[in-house]
């Protein structure tokens, strides 16, 4: 372990000794120690986040610096309204101040997203900036992507509790499908960009999203839902919470299921003889369960588990009518050791595995075909974050990850045949990383990071990054970042052939490479009034995609756009919130030069105005979409330079008490009535309804 010790003062002499910022506390010292620092907004009850429908936080470098010991009683002043204060997550205060201030990290709660009515990470992303989500929703189709910043989901790192869980597996079928994570178990979501990079991938062109889960309380707590609606949609969640002052745990279950079986228009994807969107419903079940035991003051051992079932039908708009089914079952495990060496010295130390096994098989006419990936990943992380001075906050370790894919391809069509097929391919990864923060001044920060990777396919490569964060007045700072990115095709993509689709592997790919930059403006135009407007780019050469039916580098796409996030709080009970995302993704070479990547609309609004008080609450959201390219499998009549039509659409949702812990919801989604196309031929079912009971004891 002695070279633990000297990296990060190799490191120290790359960055520079300047000043830094604040650093994690143990839990049951944070609340009696005070130290100054940046706060982050998200940690501060102010009236802005007393509004009942504040979509998510946001971080203010402007803001007046609190103290820990103020935060803490608030956070206990708030606590005491609704629930025992053994739920105090202390602990997370430290985890969010330590992230690099450079660029806005986003956050929303476990209340945000039981308001929206979420029934999927996938969901809970859609209303956030920067966001373009097109397989979320009724008959959503997972071929039609998610995109952060105009970057695929394999560009930007999904993590849970801070470990990746996305194992780079490209094949449609065997993607990361955020409407496959249920939301009973979270606690609440965040998005990092900039030099959080080096802290968590050199993949992430996009950004990173951080799912929280909930921990138990020493208090019990019982929580259940269950809600009905259209097109036979049935879910039911349920979590039990409880332990001792040293242990807790927290076990959740949630199970969802929807037909999907509504009338389409002439055209669209996947419709039957008799006008129905067809083989498109999905059934999940999901079991959490997470332990917490604090061996001491300064030591606490996190252990959290994930299993889940998924059984879906596929649409596919390159098809007549699509029969394929798929299943997914994933097992997601994480072990965590945090430990507290000195003041101003943490250590944590994490071990995971995750599983996903993706089969897909159904009819092609007279014929059969299956198509399986199953993925494990290993990954371990060593994470120290260190106080190196008053002013100079350092985090630095070391990650390694091993995945192992298993494939199989086999169809009985006689032109595939030859191509029938397994593979067993693996690949080791490992990481040494830091992120050092200097706090100039009261007023101007600079992060600094590095990231050094060792590939067992790609071979080494170094990733920096960096941004600043200036505050000008007490209500206006600039901030801006800058990290290089280094994406590796996925196992798939180099050695499996895709059945399904009939695409060939390419053992011959080159490594995405390129920068993502951000430039913003944080302004408090009053107290119940916060704008945060944010430039964001980026420029990735060979860039993968299907050429001629296999994977080839298609070339360079330069992205440019701008995000705008405005949070009001327009009268007591009530606030509003405006999300504005404009993205300009341009495929600079080969044939399709000039044009907007497919599926990615230009410009996408999301806007909402919401009530509660005493129970009762009322949530009104409108969106805007200006349409996407559709890009490919074209009818005839149709060119691959032709957008879907634009469209706008509200929803409203509403809970009414019935008692003190019981509560009746209601969710009313496409107001108008509408049937949209929502991207290349998948259209929304129109009006639907969902009405559900809550209770809390």
């Amino acid at each position: 372990m002695k070279f633990l010790h000297i990296y990060p003062i190799v490191l120290m002499s790359l960055l520079i000794d300047m000043p830094g910022f604040g650093v994690e506390k143990n839990q049951n010292d944070i609340a009696n120690e005070k130290q100054s620092k940046i706060i982050d907004l998200s940690e501060v009850q102010q009236p802005l986040k007393e509004a009942s429908l504040l979509i998510f936080s946001t971080n203010n470098p402007i803001q007046k610096e609190p103290n820990l010991e103020q935060i803490a009683d608030k956070l206990i002043q708030k606590n005491d309204e609704s629930q025992d204060n053994s739920e105090i997550n202390l602990e997370a205060i430290g985890e969010k101040d330590t992230l690099p201030q450079s660029t806005p990290t986003y956050v929303i709660d476990k209340e945000e997203i039981q308001k929206q009515g979420a029934t999927s990470v996938a969901d809970v992303l859609k209303r956030m900036p920067g966001f373009a989500i097109n397989d979320v929703g009724h008959g959503a189709d997972i071929h039609t992507g998610t995109y952060y910043r105009g970057a695929s989901i394999n560009q930007t790192v999904i993590l849970i509790n801070g470990r990746p869980i996305n194992t780079n597996i490209n094949t449609y079928h065997g993607a990361t499908d955020l409407n496959s994570i249920p939301v009973e178990a979270i606690d609440r979501v965040e998005l990092y960009s900039g030099a959080a990079t080096s802290l968590y991938g050199s993949s992430t062109f996009g950004g990173i999203v951080n799912i929280i889960t909930k921990q138990g309380t020493t208090t019990p707590r019982f929580n259940a839902a269950a809600e009905f609606g259209s097109l036979n949609l049935n879910n039911q969640q349920s979590s039990y919470s409880g332990g001792s002052e040293n242990v807790r745990y927290n076990l959740s279950f949630e199970r969802f299921f929807i037909d999907n079986r509504y009338k389409v228009p002439v055209g669209a994807a996947n419709r039957d003889a008799s006008g129905n969107l067809f083989n498109a419903d999905t059934a999940t079940s999901t079991y959490f369960g997470s332990l917490a035991v604090d061996l001491d003051k300064k030591n606490t051992v996190n252990l959290d588990v994930k299993v889940l079932s998924s059984r879906r039908g596929l649409i596919y708009f390159g098809f007549p009518l699509q029969r394929d089914r798929l299943d997914h079952d994933g097992l997601d495990i994480g072990l965590s050791w945090k430990s507290q060496l000195a003041k101003g010295s943490n250590l944590t130390t994490t071990f995971g595995y995750n599983r996903d096994y993706f089969n897909t098989y159904g009819p092609t006419g007279a014929f059969y075909r299956i198509g399986t990936l199953d993925t494990q990943q290993f990954t371990g992380r060593v994470e120290h974050e260190w106080q190196v001075t008053s002013n100079n906050q350092l985090r630095w370790g070391l990650d390694v990850k091993n995945t192992n894919l298993n494939s199989l391809a086999d169809s009985t069509l006689p032109s595939r045949i030859a191509l029938n097929e397994t593979e067993d391919r693996s690949l080791f990864n490992t990481a040494l990383f830091a992120v050092n923060t200097f706090n100039i001044s009261n007023t101007f920060q600079v992060d600094l990071g590095l990231r050094q990777n060792f590939d067992s396919l790609f071979g080494s490569y170094l990733n920096p990054s960096g941004g600043l964060r200036y505050a000008i007045t007490p209500n206006l700072a600039l901030r801006g970042s800058l990290a290089y990115g280094q994406r590796n095709p996925g196992l798939d993509q180099l050695y499996t052939y895709d059945t399904v689709h009939g695409w060939l592997p390419n053992s011959n790919l080159e490594p995405e490479t390129g920068t993502s930059w951000t430039a913003g403006v944080d302004v408090n135009f009053s107290q119940d009034i916060i704008g945060q407007f944010t430039y964001f780019g980026s420029s990735v050469d060979n860039r993968l995609g299907i050429i001629q039916g296999q994977w080839q580098n298609i070339g360079l796409v330069d992205t440019n756009g701008f995000e705008t996030a405005l949070r009001m709080k327009v009268a007591r009970d009530w606030s509003t919130f405006v999300n504005y995302t404009y993205t300009d993704a341009q495929i600079k070479t080969g044939t399709q030069r000039g044009l907007q990547l497919g599926l990615i609309p230009y410009s996408l609004v999301q806007a909402g105005v919401g009530y509660g008080k005493n129970g009762w609450q009322a949530n009104l959201y409108a969106t805007y979409n200006s349409g996407a390219r559709r890009a490919f499998f074209t009818r005839p009549g149709e060119k691959t330079t032709d957008f879907s039509p634009s469209y706008f659409n509200l929803d409203f949702s509403a809970r009414v008490p019935v008692t003190q812990t019981l509560g009746l919801t209601f969710y009313l989604e496409n107001l108008f009535g509408e049937q949209y196309e929502k991207v290349n031929r998948i259209y929304s079912p129109g009006f639907t309804f969902r009405v559900g009971l809550t209770s809390s004891i």
